[in-house]
């Protein structure tokens, strides 16, 4: 049974899908055990295996995705990780179909040269990609779960402090938490040995 399926990609992405001397494709097509036709006219990339057991087609066009939504091709083969997904929200849930509240809105999540962006990456351990109107998170769901959160504070208005504070909060918790399961699977250290 073979497999194929259809993914559109903004005329600006199509490049960055093929990659420099087609190297991008060429790394995709092997690690997902696929092949890609890619449409430099409409955008479309056809993705297709000769069987869903013998390559990994949703993998693949979860990194496609990925791709289209910013993301530089190395950035998105994260997505092979087992626990690793793609996620993406529409900012016009939030700025509505005004041009001056979306920019706005993109400028907040986005920060002083990228500041507020990267702070949401180092904190949550996602990545994250601001492309047209929409962010795109590659991580576990834990990961993009939180710099979901994130990300809809900063685009409801919330103060850039206060979200790095929830943020930092939610990173010691975590960083807790793992210390206390690996106590709880340490072995027990007998002195009377």
């Amino acid at each position: 049974m073979s497999f194929e399926q259809v993914v559109r990609v903004p005329l600006d992405r199509v490049a960055a899908v093929i990659g420099k001397k087609g190297e991008a494709k060429k790394l995709l097509e092997e690690t997902c055990h696929v092949s890609l036709e890619v449409d430099g006219e409409s955008g479309e990339v056809t993705i297709m295996s000769r069987s869903a057991e013998e390559g990994d087609p949703f993998k693949a066009i979860s990194i496609v995705e990925a791709i289209a939504r910013g993301f530089s091709p190395q950035r998105a083969l994260r997505l092979m990780e087992p626990d690793a997904f793609l996620e993406i929200l529409d900012l016009r849930d939030f700025a509505g179909k005004s041009e001056n509240s979306l920019e706005r809105v993109r400028g907040r999540i986005i920060g002083l040269k990228g500041k507020s962006r990267r702070v949401i990456e180092e904190l949550t351990k996602a990545q994250v990609s601001v492309y047209g109107r929409t962010v795109a998170m590659i991580g576990d769901a834990s990961e993009v779960k939180l710099a979901k959160e994130a990300i809809s504070m900063l685009a409801k208005g919330s103060q850039h402090r206060s979200v790095y504070n929830m943020l930092q909060r939610a990173r010691t918790k975590r960083k807790m938490d793992r210390m206390l399961l690996w106590e709880d699977q340490s072995p027990e250290i007998n002195p009377e040995k």
